[in-house]
């Protein structure tokens, strides 16, 4: 019996004994409550409303949190890049030349926020001020040809001196670096199931949680999370088995990670699976992207593709959903 093996069983044990503890939302009173242990939430799936009573719109792709706690939702229609104060009521939108932007984070740089976002559909990265106004774009251009081209752009982050990282997730699997100002300094990995290759490194962040900042990076196809340093020199598997990972966002010592697949999962510092929220029990409607809102249970996710936790470790879930859904997670 190989180390992997035993080691993928050990995995196997603990999350099967974590699943045993939670299933999906169970009604207490009014309230819907999720999740298991310290990682119990009240779950509101019907979070964001509109005055007009119109639809958000096609929501794939991310949300970010800005400091006095206004949630910022990406979607596919001519809102945009739409912002909601914490209760869930529509403020404004960032309009339609951002539509179809597929991640998002919000960063704090000498006392201003801006908004780096992966615009999927325009294959760029954007920088925004918060009202809107483009501050920077990186796309390929004559002077910049990108490897491979940004096409399947899926995910931005940035670390703590100002370097860039993108993701290829649709497209060549590569992760870019570049400097605060746009300029490309490296390209790494390639598509694949090797241990160095990724099949749809669909989202990225930066994980503090140890000595070194490290790049975490959700390999969805291959069902797993992986960490690099942050030159892009591969650390090693940080977490497997998954649910096809799209986004994961980090409180504590603790990863939210959005598995496409009917859930939200909690992951620990050792990279094993703790809780598990809104979890589908009807899997037709896993990464359903067409299921009418009415039909999905009250409290059950049917495709989380984009996530963040607040600073008081709330979270906000994004459905991938045709019609669009974001729904909020408060902690108990």
């Amino acid at each position: 019996m190989t180390l992997l093996f035993i080691s993928q069983r050990i995995l196997l044990s603990l999350t099967l004994l974590a699943v045993a503890s939670t299933s999906y939302a169970k009604s207490h009173g009014h309230k819907l409550i999720t999740g298991n242990g310290q990682h119990r939430f009240e779950i509101d799936t019907h979070w964001a409303s509109f005055a007009d009573g119109n639809e958000m719109g096609s929501t794939h792709g991310g949300v970010a949190l800005d400091k006095n706690g206004n949630v910022y939702v990406t979607t596919n229609k001519d809102r945009g890049i739409a912002v909601f104060s914490a209760d869930g009521t529509y403020l404004r939108s960032l309009g339609e030349d951002y539509a179809g932007a597929h991640s998002l984070q919000i960063r704090e740089e000498y006392g201003v926020e801006y908004l780096y976002a992966a615009h999927l559909s325009a294959q760029r990265i954007i920088k925004l001020d918060l009202q809107g106004t483009l501050v920077m774009e990186i796309k390929s251009t004559d002077d910049q040809l990108i490897p491979e081209t940004f096409k399947g752009l899926t995910a931005v982050t940035v670390g703590p001196d100002g370097r860039i990282y993108a993701a290829v997730g649709y497209g060549s699997n590569l992760i870019h670096i570049f400097s605060p100002k746009g300029k490309l300094l490296k390209s790494f990995g390639s598509k694949g199931e090797g241990l160095e290759q990724t099949m749809a490194c669909h989202g990225i962040t930066i994980d503090n949680r140890f000595d070194a900042p490290r790049l975490l990076v959700a390999d969805r196809e291959n069902r797993r999370l992986k960490h690099y340093d942050l030159d892009g020199n591969l650390i090693g598997i940080h977490a497997q088995f998954l649910r096809r990972p799209c986004s994961i966002d980090i409180f504590g010592d603790y990863v939210a990670v959005a598995e496409l697949q009917g859930r939200v999962t909690i992951v620990n510092k050792q990279g094993v699976p703790v809780a598990f929220l809104g979890d589908n029990p009807d899997e037709s409607q896993w990464a359903a992207y067409k299921t009418p809102i009415p039909d999905i249970a009250p409290g059950i996710f049917t495709a989380p593709h984009g996530l963040t936790y607040d600073k008081e470790g709330n979270l906000y879930v994004q459905d991938w959903n045709e019609t669009g859904r974001v729904s909020f997670l408060k902690r108990l």
